[in-house]
């Protein structure tokens, strides 16, 4: 039986060069980077060098980048700090529905502080139209919006540069959630015109357990894990010097195989998308048909319920997800594909497919032999089905 892992969006195995470079932060040059002595100094010559290389993937400048324990912290980090640091230019924030639980949440959370709350409703596709945004946003009162680069579940990539510049006419700074492009596709904070941004390293074959914060020079964020000076004062406890090693790499790695791997990543994709349609009826495409990430594929179909194809593909080694792995464990339907209008019950019929470097066309033909007859035997079992 082959084994074919597809669901590179959820994480991705840390590339043996990146395990590679990580190795001697464990057992050689394990000091402190804190540290003054010969150990943590080499230690903190590691931390600065992968500071530069992590900078170099994104654009951005050296002391503009805070690592973290991942997407999640960054983001939390970037939207709480910002806000209670700058009080004076605003109440008001401003999200969209189909952000990560890591963005929706902490928006809420401070919601429930007193902070007043938009969350823009997106298209058929899963965009964030420009105009939704202009006519939310209020000149004076809006310090923050934070819209996600691209979405997790449908692989939508969202018109960020004009949302920005949106923004940024109203006096409001712009976050996003860049989990999901940052390795994958083309990413540059001064192009994007944004000036938070939130990276995590095992979505690009690195480590999990780091990530970063991009934190454009000027912008007054605070420190949210209090206890040391570490980070320039903006992120407390000992650095974990191994992950940044790990990040770096997997960093210079994206960089490397940018220009080569999207298209070759966009093929498999439109092979897959065509075979399944050609070969299973009633189902319907989710996210913009060709602004979205490459390598992704995402469907819903009709009379069937995901966990049900998740469990069966898993039998023949074909390892996929029905939505955000965030939340695989709840029975909700998915709030990204409520959001973009889908009844419960299709909703329910999700499929996310996302492949990596590692994907070949014969991982594709494998999963199209086996997922017809899955769904064909589990509508025959369905009453909505018959």
């Amino acid at each position: 039986m082959r084994s074919v892992y597809i669901d590179h969006s959820a994480t991705t195995p840390v590339d043996p060069l990146v395990f590679e470079a990580m190795k001697p932060y464990y057992t050689e040059i394990f000091g402190n980077s804190s540290s003054v002595h010969s150990q943590g100094q080499k230690a903190h010559r590691a931390l600065e060098e992968s500071r530069e290389k992590v900078a170099a993937l994104i654009g951005a400048k050296t002391n503009e980048i805070i690592f973290t324990s991942g997407g999640t912290e960054a983001d939390n980090q970037a939207i709480i700090t910002y806000m209670h640091n700058n009080r004076n230019k605003g109440n008001h924030i401003i999200t969209s529905a189909i952000e990560h639980h890591a963005v929706l949440h902490t928006c809420e959370f401070l919601a429930k502080q007193g902070f007043e709350l938009t969350v823009l409703p997106v298209n058929s596709y899963g965009e964030v139209e420009p105009d939704t945004l202009r006519e939310a946003i209020r000149p004076g009162a809006t310090a923050l919006v934070s819209i996600m680069h691209a979405n997790n579940e449908i692989g939508t990539i969202e018109p960020i540069k004009e949302l920005a510049a949106i923004a940024h006419e109203a006096g409001a700074i712009f976050h996003t959630d860049a989990v999901q492009t940052v390795g994958k596709i083309p990413v540059n904070v001064a192009e994007l015109g944004v000036d938070l941004l939130s990276a995590s390293a095992h979505k690009l074959y690195g480590p999990k357990g780091i990530g970063c914060l991009y934190a454009k020079k000027g912008v007054r964020i605070g420190s949210f894990i209090h206890g040391g000076g570490h980070e320039r004062n903006l992120r407390a406890g000992t650095v974990n010097v191994p992950g940044v090693v790990g990040f770096a790499k997997a960093a210079e790695l994206a960089q490397q195989r940018l220009c080569s791997q999207e298209a070759p990543l966009a093929d498999l994709a439109k092979r897959l998308t065509d075979g399944i349609f050609a070969a299973i009826p009633n189902t319907r495409l989710t996210g913009h048909p060709e602004r979205r990430l490459p390598g992704s594929v995402s469907v819903c179909f009709d009379y069937v319920e995901g966990e049900s194809i998740l469990l069966m593909l898993d039998n023949y080694g074909i390892m996929a997800s029905s939505g955000s792995a965030c939340t695989s464990g709840s029975l909700d339907p998915s709030h990204v594909l409520l959001a973009i209008g889908l009844p419960h019950e299709t909703a329910h019929g999700s499929l996310r497919l996302t492949m990596g470097k590692d994907n070949t066309q014969e991982d594709v033909d494998y999963i199209l032999e086996v997922l017809p007859p899955i769904i064909k035997n589990l509508r025959a079992m369905s009453p909505l089905g018959r």
